[in-house]
């Protein structure tokens, strides 16, 4: 089909039958339990800079609420300045304990709703704020006591198609496991059919990790649109620093596009009982003439894409606690 500019028009969508759930060729040969944890141990040597995602931009939006989160075991609120900056720091009140997520901000200013100590982001009575960054998408704060490795001045934000050409969603589950669970559930590739078929078809894992300087896994996969469509891509996965993995689509329809999983431990570390945060944010580009209509919907396209990335983590999730409950009882094969 040819467009008005004489361009060709081809479709994304393909038909292709999968195979029963049972007779795809097994993958347990190539998840070599050595392969994940090499990959796992890498990632967890690489700087992060002491920097922890702490949610979605448009989630702390309110200029008149602030937003509460416990990273590490420490209790941390934002709130924007009148500027519509962010500001963070200590969630406790200095004076006598108060939770600040439930105070008020006015004019930019934190008041807290037991005394009303006024906090406008700087030091006061003993309060210190942390360093923040929002990259658009996303929210961070800096706890260089928690995290406990040298400070960077700015998070390590993976790379991102434009702002003003993507659809960006951000979903977010708890679960009783800790980050490094997270991140080996991304870094095991070869589980998304078995695991997962209602919602990939003949995932192939094409490249995996040679080393620093090629630390990815790269895969042929086919998603499902309804019936016998889908939509085929090839992807790589890389861990950027110790709690981040992130799916690049390098080809096929929306190529650029990134998928970024977030493992924000909110219990100290060593907890018993042991909660993580996975924050991902699915920033979706195509070169598409008709994506604009995309950007245009994206407040109706962001509950799907959010609806879709809570099927798969139900799934995840409970693979990722189960991880973490054999290793904690030494029973962990891998």
């Amino acid at each position: 089909m040819t467009g008005r500019h004489g361009r060709i028009w081809t479709s994304p969508l393909r038909v292709r039958r999968a195979p029963a759930w049972e007779r795809q060729a097994p993958t347990w040969r190539e998840a070599r339990p050595a392969l994940i944890a090499g990959a796992l141990r890498r990632a967890a040597a690489r700087p992060s800079g002491n920097w922890y995602v702490v949610g979605a931009s448009r989630e702390i939006a309110a200029r008149d609420r602030p937003y509460g989160r416990t990273v590490a075991g420490v209790e941390v609120v934002l709130w924007r300045a009148r500027d519509g900056s962010l500001r963070a720091g200590p969630g406790v009140c200095p004076h006598l304990g108060a939770p600040l997520r439930d105070s008020r901000v006015v004019c930019g200013t934190l008041l807290c709703h037991w005394h009303g100590l006024a906090l406008d982001g700087g030091p006061r009575a003993g309060w210190e704020p942390y360093p923040v960054h929002d990259d658009g998408v996303l929210v961070w704060v800096r706890l260089d006591a928690a995290g406990g490795g040298p400070a960077l001045e700015r998070p390590v934000v993976p790379v991102r198609p434009g702002a003003g050409s993507a659809v960006d969603a951000v979903f977010t589950a708890v679960g009783r496991c800790e980050p490094e669970d997270v991140v080996a559930n991304r870094l095991d590739p070869w589980h998304g059919s078995w695991f997962h078929p209602y919602a990939f078809v003949g995932l192939k894992v094409v490249g995996t990790p040679g080393g620093e300087a090629d630390d990815g896994f790269a895969v042929e996969v086919s998603f499902k649109v309804a019936g016998r469509l889908v939509v085929p891509v090839r992807a790589v996965f890389t861990a950027p620093e110790p709690r981040t993995v992130v799916m690049h689509i390098t080809d096929g329809e929306g190529a650029g596009s990134v998928v970024e999983t977030h493992a924000t431990p909110l219990t100290a570390p060593g907890a018993d009982a042991p909660r993580t945060a996975v924050v991902e944010a699915v920033v979706a580009a195509s070169d598409r003439r008709g994506f604009a209509l995309a950007r245009a919907a994206a407040p109706v396209l962001r509950p799907l894409m959010r609806r879709t990335a809570g099927r798969l983590w139900r799934d995840d999730l409970a693979y990722a606690e189960r991880r973490w409950s054999l290793r904690s009882t030494g029973r962990f094969p891998g």
